[in-house]
């Protein structure tokens, strides 16, 4: 079965906004960042200006940061003031003292820094693993949000993940015997060759990256190689994942999705290989306000592959919900 046509349905309920969007210009640099210390909590995020009553928030997934936004953020300028920021132990800010990685922790720490900042409900959005963030968020502290946009968000898939890595040899890293020598050929591994194994994994057509977006991964790479909790803050992260996929039933991602309330739109591109798009009919479903855009030819990174596409479908969701027709 073609699994996009599972989809055919909730796809056609979607509402594009018809508001006038900047051009996309994949050559933009990112938006300037800061650090933000709130509720004892120290984030470094980058903010967009922009106008609207309601702030919009950016939460990347794993091994990504708020740079991830870049594209979207700026098509959403008009329309909301942004804030992207980098998870505790990714990007450029630094994990408190003894943090947990699981998702609660992520979500939990989130939540704690976002009311301190007092923006009132925000409009939330999360790609890959922040989608799962921002759902556990949304089930956890829905007074935090107007709006929640979820982009091929980390759901339980238990597939074999050796091709769903950016390197195979990944699956072996961290094995008895066979892991250090492992580890010590990773290591050698250039910014570069780490971007682009990425990019291959996360883009649908990587070729149509741009130059700039390929030399801001690369350095990216390069910062974080320098960075003594980047790899552990990875690791760790990935491990609560992957723990909370295995939780028994009664505290399955699946049991809270329907604990959501807050309108919601998911998104999903048909050629995603790192989360199957089969996942998301299940997903949008047991959401209890949301709506699903299913994207052919795009990966696993909507926002950055089709930032104007899907910011028309955000901002129908923001249209909708101000108006109480989602």
């Amino acid at each position: 079965m073609n699994p996009a046509a599972t989809s055919r349905a909730p796809l056609t309920q979607v509402p594009l906004s018809a508001a006038e969007l900047p051009p996309v210009d994949l050559t933009s640099p990112p938006w300037p960042g800061e650090e933000v210390e709130s509720a004892g909590i120290r984030l470094h995020v980058r903010r967009t200006p922009g106008t609207g009553p309601v702030t919009a928030l950016y939460v990347h997934g794993l091994g990504g940061s708020a740079t991830n936004w870049t594209d979207l953020a700026g098509q959403l300028a008009g329309h909301a003031p942004g804030i992207a920021v980098d998870l505790p132990g990714f990007g450029r800010s630094a994990p408190p003292e003894g943090f947990d990685y699981t998702l609660e922790a992520h979500a939990d720490a989130l939540a704690a820094w976002l009311r301190g900042l007092d923006l009132g409900p925000v409009h939330l959005l999360g790609n890959s693993m922040g989608g799962a963030i921002t759902m556990v968020l949304a089930a956890r502290h829905p007074d935090l949000l107007r709006t929640l946009t979820l982009i091929s968000p980390a759901v339980p898939d238990l597939r074999p993940s050796v091709n769903r890595m950016s390197d195979p040899r990944l699956a072996l890293a961290f094995l008895p015997l066979v892991g250090p020598p492992v580890r010590r050929q990773l290591a050698r591994l250039t910014p570069r060759e780490r971007a682009m194994q990425l990019l291959d994994l996360c883009f649908a057509d990587p070729s149509q990256v741009s130059a700039e977006r390929v030399a801001e991964a690369e350095r990216e790479y390069a910062d974080r190689a320098a960075l003594a909790w980047a790899n552990p803050a990875l690791a760790r992260s990935t491990m609560g994942l992957i723990r909370a996929w295995l939780a028994p039933p009664s505290r399955s991602m699946w049991t809270l999705a329907p604990r959501i309330g807050t309108p919601a739109l998911v998104v999903w591109g048909t050629e995603d290989r790192l989360m199957t798009v089969r996942k998301a009919p299940r997903t949008a479903r047991l959401l209890p306000r949301a709506r699903l855009l299913v994207l052919p030819r795009v990966g696993h990174v909507a926002q950055m592959e089709r930032p104007a596409t899907v910011a028309r479908a955000v901002l129908g969701l923001w249209e909708a919900a101000a108006a109480d027709r989602w």
